[in-house]
């Protein structure tokens, strides 16, 4: 009897060790399309009362299952736990009691939630269905995260459970300024050319893509900050310093360059030398889970009427993202907004933030790639934006006279599964008209039109569109599209007092900061960058 007793004690103990329950049911469910019945692929978390996760096998042939666990530092609360599912069955061992499932598929099906009950079956079947709400490439817009660190074999199980059309993933990736991006040490291993790996003919990856993230200047620990080179032909085999040789190489091979981050130190230092063609408006400190990083790098400058002791929400750096984006455009720089979730590193989903292009004909990549570049496109962490001038879309330029005022509407179409607080209609970075849905009776229709007032344009300047949504949680989604340019043949728009006062003391901190440790050709590009900011204080608003 002893023998029994202590043979079924080891029993216990190695099942615990496995997460194995002891006693328990095999879970076999599936999510399918609740209008078509057809298999989903989708992204699942299954927790316990106490918290526990669960991640599920995939059980059908060819299916693949993918576990992603990130936590952020040591904050328990900021973690992303799930599992993404190919469109097969899929299994899980479950112990008695009540769990809480959740399954998502990119922005553009329902939330579904629900409970799931074990008792003491050997086996329990579930269904899950989940609801579109709206199909965006019926629209003729097209998704993609623009700054991705999963290993390329993993993208085709990611996108198609996130349903994003593009993926670009960073191959190469250096974190010290003699280190070229090509021989970096957390590189992806593999031969990574310039072909396509496509999950299906609407949901592809372009696997050549690289980042500069600088953290180690000179020997010492100098964190400078970071942009991502997209869709290059050659690995990049050279530092990061001088940032022209850099910029030379992506222009000869038709590369975007991508500002990751507004407030890395060196951000501000950096534009006026390597001219981005994107900005992650959308960047990778925002999350499903919790927001956390409240403190982080340079602080919002105090015009900007952000908390200065630290960012106390999401939307506070969301709010910091503009306002130093529009500080740029200010300045004519003609820069597209990107999303990019850095999934793969954060305890964030692939797409939780992502980009949408439109394209006329279909799918297509290469054109895709244009899009993004030319703004046709909108940036989102929930709702859907589609804002159009005169029937033209963000990207557009509209020839003026000098001494012009032209009178414009903006004409807005908003899509979104959660209550929406405001459409925000933006001119040269203030927001000059308003239309807020706070007491709108209706506010859970999924679509709505809004107009704006009418917008008195005088000089070269651009209009962009923006609404917030609220979670019944209180946390916020917004959507930002691309701007409409307005042009007056030799004239550039002009930054404002505070924005060139503000770019300039970014730069010239940066130079004192990182004097002695860059190489002279460095410290002569942010000297550079500085003549170029201080010559437009000259003509600041």
């Amino acid at each position: 009897m002893k023998t029994l007793r202590f043979f079924s004690l080891v029993v216990l103990a190695t099942l615990e060790l496995l997460a194995v329950p002891a006693w328990g049911a095999t879970v076999r469910g599936k999510i399918v399309d609740e209008k078509t019945g057809g298999l989903l692929p989708a992204r699942i978390y299954i927790r316990d009362a106490s918290g526990k996760w669960y991640f599920p096998r995939s059980s059908g042939a060819g299916g693949s299952a993918l576990p992603y666990q990130r936590t952020f530092g040591g904050n328990t609360r900021a973690t992303e736990q799930h599992t993404t599912l190919s469109a097969h069955p899929f299994t899980v061992d479950l112990g008695p009691g009540r769990y809480e499932v959740s399954i998502e598929r990119g922005k553009e099906f329902r939330v579904l939630s629900e409970v799931l009950t074990v008792g003491d079956e050997a086996v329990v079947e579930v269904a899950y269905k989940l609801r579109r709400w709206v199909n965006m490439a019926g629209r003729g817009w097209f998704s993609g995260d623009t700054h991705v660190h999963r290993d390329p074999a993993e993208i085709p199980n990611v996108q198609l459970a996130e349903d994003v059309n593009v993926v670009l993933p960073v191959v190469h990736w250096t974190t010290t300024d003699q280190i070229p991006p090509s021989l970096g040490p957390r590189n992806f291993k593999g031969e990574f050319g310039r072909g396509l790996i496509q999950a299906d003919p609407t949901h592809v990856c372009y696997p050549m893509n690289s980042e500069y993230e600088i953290f180690t200047t000179g020997g010492s620990n100098h964190t400078s900050g970071a942009f991502v080179v997209a869709h290059h032909k050659r690995p990049f085999e050279v530092p990061v310093f001088p940032l022209k040789r850099v910029v030379d190489q992506a222009r000869s091979e038709g590369a975007l360059i991508d500002l990751e981050k507004h407030n890395w130190p060196w951000s501000m230092a950096v534009v006026p030398i390597i001219r981005p063609d994107l900005f992650e408006l959308s960047n990778n400190h925002l999350w499903r889970t919790e927001f956390a990083v409240r403190k982080w790098a340079v602080p919002a400058p105090a015009y900007m009427g952000l908390p200065q002791g630290g960012l106390e929400s999401e939307k506070d750096w969301a709010l910091y993202g503009f306002r130093t984006y529009y500080a740029l455009l200010n300045c004519g720089f003609r820069i597209s907004p990107s999303a990019g979730t850095a999934n793969g590193v954060h305890p964030v989903p692939l797409g939780f933030g992502r980009v949408y292009v439109h394209l006329e004909s279909g799918f297509d990549f290469e054109k895709w790639m244009v899009g993004l570049r030319a703004g046709r496109s909108f940036v989102t962490t929930g709702p859907m934006l589609i804002a159009d001038i005169q029937r033209e879309l963000p990207g557009h330029s509209f020839r003026m006279k000098r001494g012009e005022v032209r009178q414009v509407r903006v004409r807005a179409t908003l899509l979104s599964d959660d209550p929406v607080t405001s459409i925000e209609f933006v001119v040269n970075g203030e927001v000059a008209s308003q239309v807020s849905f706070e007491n709108d009776s209706q506010r859970s229709r999924i679509e709505r039109s809004a107009l704006s007032d009418r917008l008195a344009l005088k000089g070269s300047g651009w209009v962009a569109v923006r609404c917030w949504s609220r979670l019944a949680d209180g946390r916020i989604r917004f959507a930002h599209t691309a701007p409409f340019y307005f042009d007056v043949p030799g004239e550039s728009p002009t930054p404002t007092r505070q924005e060139a006062e503000f770019l300039s003391l970014r730069t010239r901190e940066e130079i004192q900061r990182s004097r002695g440790l860059l190489p002279a050709a460095a410290v002569a590009e942010y000297e550079e960058s500085l003549r170029f900011y201080e010559g437009l204080k000259a003509v600041a608003r």
